[in-house]
């Protein structure tokens, strides 16, 4: 009857998993924006080191996690699994619901698991400094973490939504040495050019992107470091499921349903994927992403070639998008707040080899409040998602009376995000309707590819 299902350190994975040699299909080929040809390496080269280039493109299944990240690995993991007793008792469902906890990180979320490595490969390329974006703060301080462990500098710019809602994101990025900057700003061309059109501009991934890539390959010391979205860093985030996997093999169990929420896609990636390796294998395993439905990316976006920023400056890649320059409203749930979806899991999404569904912030909200109450750990809003989508599973089971076991990425903490649940307890909480004429104004916008 265990609680926790824990591993010792030197259980902590030795291989990411690669999951591109198991697609179904071959990859569509990711796009210079300049040029309208297919990328090269040399044209990555400017704000990415050789060895993440390497990893974005590798057709290699194991990729080996190098001794230096898995020792900064060892602060946090092998997280916790969980087995959530209480709120299955709380709903009164035969299903059983675990949970893979990643807000024991030193930042609070999933996120480290690929600001690591990167910081590392960059210091091994003699990089001084890099540069990134960040919605809700959580990428941008696992990276200010990550630079601040190898002495790198750091500049995060933050969408100008998040950074007044989440105050305390930035002082953790400050304490950890990097320079926080609301986004859009006066510093990049983007920044001035989106604030010439829109003074009072909310921001965006895409838009902080675009000052991110901008303000990298300017500068010959800099980096650019991504926190979701590429290849590589859906591969560093498969220490989740792998640990998931090892766990619930001592619990002697295996999920129906491998649920994770979904705004680029890294988290999902990380916990899905290495499940998704099992099918072919004969397991029987649905893999579920779940969205917000102000920003529901793989649920009503489109399959097909789009900037992954709203400057046009980074690569087009071939994914679910609701428009580069749409302009999702200002959910409490900042991490998901992008136009765009990982290519990897666009493509699985589009073969139907795993589901997506999306929720209303209000219902996200319930979900924590009573996770909360039951399982004590105040969850992120990004991972409210996920709760719901469990609790909903974990409801049909019990409608249905059948055993059911559900598996969840519990992606980050919420103790610094008790304004959204200010809102939500005071009745303040506002819930966004799917902004469906601004997205089909931008998606008449996507870029033209003949290739």
């Amino acid at each position: 009857m265990q609680t926790k299902i824990l591993l010792d350190e030197s259980r902590i994975p030795t291989h990411w998993y690669n999951i591109i040699p198991d697609m179904p299909g071959p990859l569509a080929p990711v796009i210079n924006p300049r040029t309208l040809q297919p990328v090269t390496p040399d044209d990555l080269l400017p704000i990415f080191p050789m060895a993440i280039i390497e990893q974005e493109v590798s057709g290699e299944r194991w990729i080996p996690i190098p001794d230096e990240v898995r020792e900064i690995y060892r602060l946090w993991r092998p997280s916790p699994l969980y087995r959530a007793r209480r709120l299955e008792q709380a709903l009164g469902t035969p299903a059983k619901i675990y949970y893979k906890y990643e807000g024991v990180s030193p930042a609070g979320s999933h996120k480290p698991n690929s600001a690591i490595p990167q910081a590392y490969y960059n210091k091994q390329a003699g990089i001084r400094r890099l540069a990134t974006e960040t919605g809700a703060g959580q990428w941008g301080s696992s990276l200010a973490l990550a630079c601040s462990m190898f002495g790198l500098e750091c500049t995060v710019y933050m969408v100008k939504v998040s950074c007044f809602q989440k105050p305390y994101r930035k002082s953790m990025m400050q304490l950890w040495g990097a320079n926080v900057i609301p986004s859009p700003s006066e510093f990049t061309n983007a920044g001035r050019s989106i604030l010439a059109h829109d003074p009072d501009s909310n921001g965006s991934l895409g838009i902080a992107i675009s000052e991110a890539v901008e303000d990298a390959a300017s500068r010959a010391d800099t980096n650019y470091a991504l926190g979701s979205v590429l290849n590589h860093v859906c591969l560093h985030q498969t220490v989740i499921g792998l640990e998931a996997k090892e766990q619930l093999a001592i619990a002697g169990d295996y999920p129906d349903v491998v649920i994770a929420c979904c705004g680029g896609g890294s988290n999902f990636a990380g916990t899905a994927f290495p499940f998704l390796s099992d099918r072919a294998a004969g397991k029987n395993v649905r893999c579920l992403a779940v969205e917000p439905a102000s920003c529901p990316t793989l649920t009503k976006g489109v399959y097909a070639f789009d900037y992954g920023d709203t400057a046009k400056m980074a690569p087009i890649a071939m994914m679910y998008t609701l428009g580069h320059d749409f302009m999702p409203p200002g959910i409490h749930a900042g991490g998901l707040r992008y136009h765009g979806e990982s290519p990897l899991v666009s493509q699985l999404h589009h073969a139907g080899l795993i589901e997506a569904k999306s929720y209303r912030q209000t219902a996200c909200f319930e979900a924590a409040h009573l996770f909360a109450r039951s399982e004590g750990i105040v969850p992120a809003p990004e991972s409210s998602h996920a709760v719901r989508a469990a609790i909903d599973e974990a409801v049909i089971a019990k409608e249905e009376g059948k055993e059911k076991t559900i598996l969840f990425c519990l992606s980050g903490h919420g103790q610094l995000d008790m304004v959204a649940y200010d809102a939500y307890l005071s009745g303040g909480l506002e819930d966004f309707e799917y902004p469906e004429e601004m997205i089909r104004e931008s998606l008449a916008r996507l870029p033209k590819v003949n290739l």
